[in-house]
Formats: C-alpha cells, structure tokens, sequence
C-alpha cells in the first residue's frame, strides 16, 4: 500500500431494552483513498466478550482476555469512505462507563503486517454528557469560609495554634546529623512536587527559620511544632522530622497562595501522630507499565500525603516487571505485549510492542528513594494464581500431561502455578531468593488471590495431590498448601508472608507470620481479624481506586465494586464497630491502584486523586477528627500525578 490508510473505530453501548439485550456496536471507517481487503479487526477493551461470542455482521477470530479479532464476511472490501458495522450481544458484563469500551486496535493482515486505527472513546446511546477526565479540582473557599485557619492533609491531631504572621517567602531549615537527612529529602520533595514555589529557600531569599530538635520519648513517626519568631520542629527521628516539615509545607502553601483563606501561625503548636502504623497504596505496574521516574514521583506524591508503605504490583496475567537472573525469559517474553508476540495487546496497546521491566538497578533506585521519604516498599509477586505470563515465558511450570482449560472470569487460560508440580517451587525459591536481596522489607506479598473454581482437575498431579491432603474438589487446600511451603520459605528468609484474604482460605497460612490484606468487604476483613489475622483494610467498594468516581457514563473507571466519590471514600471508617480484641489486628489502610481502566494519564490523576488523600487522612487523623468539609476545602492544593485537571 502506497498511501497510510486513515482508519477510525467507533464504539456504542446500548442498554437492554422491551426485551432487547444489551448490544455492543463498532463501526470501521475508512478515511483513507484506497480500498481495503482481507483484513481482520483487533481491539482491546476492558470489558471482554464471550469465549463464544457471536457477532452480527462479522465473525470472531480470537479472543485472549481483553483482546479480541473479528473479521468482516468473506469478500467484503471497505472502500474509500466505507463504513463496516458489527455488533455482539456476548459481553461477560453491560459497559457502564465510557473507559470500558474499545481503547485501542488495528487492523492485521495474513502477511503479518498491521494498520493502526484510531480508537474512540465508547458512547452511550442517548447519553451525550462530556466525557470526564482529570483530577476534580475542588475549589478553596473565599476570605472567612474555610472550615479551618491553616491547610493540612492529613489533618493534625491536636492543633492549638495562635494568630496569624505575615506569610514567609519560604522555610529556611537547620538541622544537623540525622535530622539533616530529613531536611534534606524533604528539600527535594518540594523541588519536584512544587519546583516554582521555592519552599525552601534561604534566611537571605526570605526563608522562616526552622529549627529541628531531637523530641525524647516520641514515637517514630510522630512529630511538635512550635510556632514563634522562628519555628522548631520536635521529633524522634527521620520519619517525624520529614512529616513536621510536610506540615509547615502545606501551611505555608496554603497560606501563600490564598492568603485570604489560610494563614501561617504566629504562636503556639501542633501535636500529631498516626493513627495507624500501616498507611499504604499498592500500584498495579502488571496491567499498565509505569516508568521507574513515575513510580518514583509517585512515590513523593505519598509521603506529601503522609503514606508509608508502597506495595509494588510487580506480576500478574499481563505482564511480568521485574528482572530475574536466573529466568530471563521473564522479562524477554512477559514484558512485552504485542501484534505477534506470545503476550496479545491488552489494556490500550495496540499492535506496537509495548510495556518494559525493572531492572535490578532500577529496583535499588526506588528502594533506596523510599527509604529517604519513611516508606516501606513492599514486593508482590502474585502465585499461584495470576501467572499467566510468568507460564508463558516459562512453560515447563505447568504440568505437562494437564488437559483441558479452565478460566478465571473468562481471563486468561490455566493461569495458575501448580502446586503439585515441583519444579514451581525452585521456580518461587529463585524468584523470592533474588527479590529478597533487593527489597529490605520485613514484609513480602505473595498475592494468593482469585484462583478460581476448577483449577487444575485436569491435572493428574494436582488431582493425586488433593486427594493426599484430603481435598474435595475444590483448589483451597490445594493452594493452602502451596502457601504454606512458599511461607516457610520467607519465615526461614526473616520475613512476614503478605497476601490477599484468600490466603486464611483451605486451612490457611500461619498467622504468626503473615498479614492479610482485606479487599471484598469489609465484613470479611472483620472475621479474618477474628480468627486472628493481622488485616490490612482495602475494600474495594471504597478503596480501589480503579472504580468510578460515580454512576454516570461519563465518569472512567470500573464498577464491579460499585462507585465511590471522594466523599465516600473520606467518610468510610474502617474498624469502627469492631471489638478491642479485633482491632488488635488491624494494621492499618490501603489504597488499591489496578491498572486495567489507567489507559491514559489523565483518568490516572482523575481517579486517583483526592481519594488517595481521602485514605491517607483516614489513615493519619483519629476518626473523630475527621471533616469532609474541611478537607473539601484544602482538597484543591493537593498535588496529582501528571497535572491533568478536570474541566467543567
């Protein structure tokens, strides 16, 4: 072809109506000057077609989770301005919000060449609201509205402050020793986070002189500041020092840019500490790549909010992140996905190879930048379930004489590491063994989620197995015993086995060494706690930041969960009913960031942000000093990922 074809795709959702089933449509266009033939259609989408879904108008080819090829019938050549339709009732769930439609896809030909098309956002029939993308900007209040006199996120537990000063132009920090690697990572967060506001600046450019001192008897993360001609900051180490420092930073952010509504104090103190030692955010980097700089930046972003533990996602079906000496096929096949490849485009990539991996240097990079901001990076490598790109650059992991397929929610086929099938646990032992020399943490993340009903019956090993342990059928007590093996494993290791709820599940891990994190309801959490788990809460009817932000068709995000605004996820109090002896194990919260419906930065910053900061407060104040109204109104200086802000 001499001439780029110009291509576009349209998708609509139609809901069901007087007995019509809900229809998914597409329509190809041609707006090139040539004709084409004998093509297929590939797209991706967050919401799947059947395994057998049947299409009017065309016929599907292949489907691989999100990923699917439909070709027109037989002859059919889509001339210069040419229109293609097709349709399928088939879907595994109604569309509910424009993000889950078809967000990428191309044309493919037998000759292995590709066409790009332009994909466009799905629409709703007869809904025409704008599509939302961005973070909400919630304004700041005018002179004499704001529920408060300074801006703090999270909120201080004890405030008893006087006056108001003229504003300064910046922070000029003393320090020495320890506490000087403090002023120093708390230099560099507001450089990046707020490089034209100069927060730190000198005595001779206008700085406020800050002092801090070594506070006796406090808890590490706990911190005073006292207010005067100059300010102290009182603390017993790294984590309070950098945490008071962020408060005079938001004070002082706030009170210059609208100094109307905030101001700095002249006199008097605040008093904090957290409310909960475990105040975390996970990021999926499976399903969409984020850069060593943007997990990085992202890393800042959380310490502004206060936030002290960064649960990697590293693995998952779609895709393998991190650099293994010893497999190197890992990386090689599992990180890349593509037209051809052995990993199909999914989640907004099209034909082009596309993802990319950690390497061992980067991993070292990040950790050690965590390590200045207070943060604990926790690993996870998701077994035995969620493999499936971890069996495809290493087949052998599955059981040659298995037959037969079985599926998680229609994903990916026989995804699931066998526990019955030894050459896995060397497989793990080398993973962990070369993970755990590059991550400090006490704690490491198994995963242990979501293996489903009917996995491995077609496996002789796996069937011999359960009926050894006395299984029923079901994969539990196989799984419990595949845990329990890779928990000896890190106990001998010096680490806490991290995992999903599913963990107790089968007969489950050893709760002395193990937490779980709670993510269905959290009703469930609340009986982990019961039977003795340490818990970790992130529910995903508020906590998973992949759900819309509301109802409407025009917010992004999933809703398998439900929807949950920034309010909802502000107001949400996890543990608030529970008995003092099941509060024992609530460790504390956690954001959940899953990438399937992240296919562009601006839904990023729009569904992430404020609710990240929504769950941090929940995480640092004590719940009776919680307000929505007064983090409405300080909401609005809170920092995003990538800058894109929502537009009325």
């Amino acid at each position: 072809m001499s001439v780029r074809p110009a291509l576009t795709l349209a998708t609509t959702f139609s809901k069901a109506t007087d007995g019509k089933p809900a229809t998914y449509g597409l329509e190809l266009t041609n707006e090139s000057t040539e004709a084409i033939r004998d093509f297929t259609l590939c797209f991706v989408a967050p919401t799947r077609v059947d395994l057998d879904a049947v299409f009017d108008n065309a016929t599907m080819q292949r489907r691989s989770s999100n990923f699917v090829e439909i070709a027109p019938p037989a002859g059919f050549v889509l001339e210069p301005g040419g229109r293609w339709k097709a349709s399928t009732a088939s879907l595994g769930r109604d569309l509910r919000h424009w993000s889950d439609g078809a967000n990428a896809a191309y044309l493919a030909f037998a000759d292995g060449k590709t066409l790009p098309v332009e994909s466009r956002p799905t629409t709703l029939t007869g809904d025409n609201a704008p599509l939302k993308r961005g973070t909400e900007p919630f304004p700041v209040p005018g002179p004499g509205k704001s529920p408060a006199p300074i801006s703090v996120v999270p909120w201080p537990n004890h405030v008893a402050i006087e006056g108001a000063r003229d504003v300064p132009a910046g922070l000029a920090i003393t320090a020495s020793g320890e506490a000087q690697t403090a002023a120093d990572a708390f230099a560099d967060l507001a450089r990046s986070l707020f490089p034209a506001d100069a927060l730190v600046r000198p005595v001779e450019e206008g700085g406020l002189s800050v002092t801090l001192v070594t506070g006796a008897g406090q808890k590490p993360e706990a911190y005073r500041i006292v207010f005067g001609d100059e300010v102290t900051v009182h603390a017993a180490g790294h984590a309070g020092w950098l945490y008071g420092l962020v408060t005079l930073g938001q004070i002082l952010r706030g009170a210059r840019r609208h100094p109307l509504t905030f101001s700095f104090p002249a006199a008097g103190e605040i008093v904090d500490a957290p409310a909960f030692g475990w105040r975390g955010s996970h990021l999926d980097v499976s399903r969409q790549f984020y850069s060593t700089g943007e997990v990085e930046q992202f890393l800042k972003v959380m310490v502004w909010n206060k936030l002290n533990r960064f649960h990697w996602h590293l693995t998952d079906d779609e895709g393998w992140r991190v650099e293994i000496d010893a497999y190197p096929e890992l990386t090689r096949v599992g990180a890349w996905r593509g037209h051809g490849l052995p990993m199909p485009p999914l989640f907004g990539t099209g034909a082009a190879r596309t993802g990319g991996y950690y390497t061992k240097a980067a991993i070292r990079q990040v950790v050690a930048l965590a390590e200045t901001f207070g943060i604990d990076v926790v690993p996870e490598v998701d077994v035995p379930g969620h493999s499936f790109a971890a069996i495809t650059a290493l087949p052998w992991l599955a059981d040659p004489d298995e037959t037969g397929a079985y599926y998680f929610h229609d994903n990916f086929p026989n995804g699931c590491l066998n526990p019955a099938h030894e050459p896995v646990y060397e497989f793990v032992e080398k993973v962990f063994g070369e993970l755990l020399e590059l991550f400090p943490s006490r704690t490491f993340h198994v995963g242990a989620d979501e293996v489903p009903e009917g996995a491995w019956e077609g496996s002789p090993l796996a069937r011999a197995m359960n009926e050894e342990i006395g299984g029923t059928g079901s994969p539990a007590k196989l799984q419990a015993a595949f845990l329990k093996r890779v928990q000896t494993f890190l106990t001998a290791n010096g680490r806490i086995t991290g995992a999903w709820e599913e963990a107790a599940m089968g007969g489950g891990i050893d709760k002395e060494h193990a937490y779980l994190v709670g993510w269905t309801t959290i009703e469930v959490s609340q009986e982990r706690a019961e039977e003795g788990y340490d818990i970790v809460i992130a529910p995903g009817q508020r906590y998973y930041l992949d759900m819309a932000n509301g109802a409407a068709w025009s917010e992004p995000g999933a809703s398998w969960a439900g929807w949950s605004g920034p309010e909802e996820t502000y107001i949400f109090q996890p543990g608030g009913d529970w008995t003092e002896e099941q509060k024992k194990h609530l460790l504390g919260v956690q954001a959940c960031i899953w990438s399937e419906h992240l296919t562009d930065r601006a839904i990023f910053d729009r569904l992430v942000f404020p609710r990240l900061s929504a769950i941090a407060e929940t995480g640092w104040t004590q719940a009776e000093r919680k307000s929505w109204p007064r983090f409405r109104a300080m909401a609005g200086l809170l920092p995003n990922l990538y800058g894109y802000w929502a537009t009325e």
